[in-house]
């Protein structure tokens, strides 16, 4: 799979980090600046994370995909080696790189967002228009 972040995307980031622990902090960091659980991804070995604030583009970059189980839920969802979205207050825009499981089959998202006011539930929304929704409280702090 080649890359959808390019020299040019990189050079236009306000913000962009190396390493897995510090891209795990600024993950954690900005699900919880947009006011969404900071345990929506789970990644592993995460060797690059970027954010450009005007356009509210991010993009994570694992070294292989992982797939992770919400256990409260009973959900399985992989995340690919590259995850780009646009993000906004309360709101996921976009998503690429992740998939849920449903009955056997696995299935793109595209959207997440929080209820304003909040309602404890986070709808997922896929590009078809299809959405699920569960407890904000599956995925962690918000």
């Amino acid at each position: 799979m080649s890359s959808l972040i390019t020299a040019e995307i990189k050079s236009k980031a306000d913000e962009l980090y190396h390493g897995d622990e510090i891209c795990q902090q600024k993950a954690k960091q900005l699900l919880s600046e947009i006011s969404l659980p900071n345990g929506l991804l789970p990644l592993k070995d995460v060797e690059e994370c970027g954010i450009i604030r005007e356009t509210g583009f991010v993009w994570l970059k694992q070294k292989k995909s992982y797939t992770h189980k919400f256990e409260e839920i009973g959900k399985l969802v992989s995340y690919a080696p590259e995850i780009t979205a646009i993000v906004e207050k309360g709101k996921i825009k976009k998503l690429t790189g992740v998939k849920t499981k449903e009955l056997l089959v696995w299935v793109q998202l595209s959207d997440i967002y929080v209820d304003d006011p909040p309602t404890g539930k986070i709808p997922f929304k896929t590009p078809a228009g299809l959405f699920r929704t569960f407890l904000v409280s599956a995925y962690g702090k918000e």
